[in-house]
């Protein structure tokens, strides 16, 4: 697979997501060696791109990066994605419904707008920039620092860019983000923090059967 050479900041996170999707989707093994020159020949690109790449999945726990080894694949089960997402759902609803009522004109504004963007845009990498800016301004306001803390080393552990991965997922994400912001003009941080916990939820329970399928598939 040949990779459309654009800029370099787009381009690396393009070779990410491709080498993300074959990770999930079981087609690299747990202990699998991942050869940057390997790589970069398959996708058609330099090994600039891909070593910038593995060092984000390295940040996401999806490999690990050895002395004299390279690259190496992680083991990342379906009971760890089920595990990561019902934490996320229930953590960062409980954010959201702290933080929520605390949001400023300026900040509701800025929602509004992210929510445009990612309604409007074709690229997925701007929408998945704007996907994890819309949730991080959700939760701004929360000052439980152990909660935002702990959901911080959730999203270190799983990438934010499964939207993408999965079909018709960023047209629902849309719907969702907009009953997310209604809420939120309503002043009804509760009905927030509970929206983002079923966008979050469902969004994982996708994400598994999608692994099941792909694996049961090789």
């Amino acid at each position: 697979m040949n990779l459309k050479l654009e800029d370099r900041d787009t381009l690396h996170l393009k070779v990410t997501n491709v080498i993300r999707q074959e990770i999930l989707n079981g087609n690299f093994e747990p202990g699998e060696r991942l050869v940057q020159e390997e790589l970069a020949n398959s996708l058609g690109v330099s090994r600039m791109p891909v070593r910038e790449a593995l060092r984000l999945l390295e940040a996401e726990g999806l490999i690990q990066l050895e002395p004299h080894k390279g690259a190496i694949v992680k083991s990342m089960d379906v009971e760890d994605v089920e595990e990561i997402y019902e934490m996320r759902s229930r953590l960062e609803g409980l954010a959201v419904s702290i933080s929520a009522n605390k949001l400023s004109e300026e900040e509701i504004i800025e929602l509004e707008k992210l929510t445009m963007q990612m309604k409007n845009n074709d690229e997925e990498e701007d929408f998945v920039k704007a996907n994890i800016e819309f949730h991080s301004i959700l939760m701004k306001h929360c000052n439980w620092k152990r909660l935002i803390g702990v959901i911080e080393k959730l999203w270190n552990g799983f990438p934010q860019q499964t939207p993408t991965m999965l079909s018709g997922q960023i047209d629902q994400s849309n719907k969702e983000h907009e009953e997310i912001l209604e809420a939120i003009k309503r002043n009804d941080a509760e009905h927030a923090g509970v929206l983002v916990s079923n966008h979050i939820k469902r969004t994982g329970n996708l994400l598994v059967k999608n692994m099941q399928e792909n694996r049961k598939k090789r």
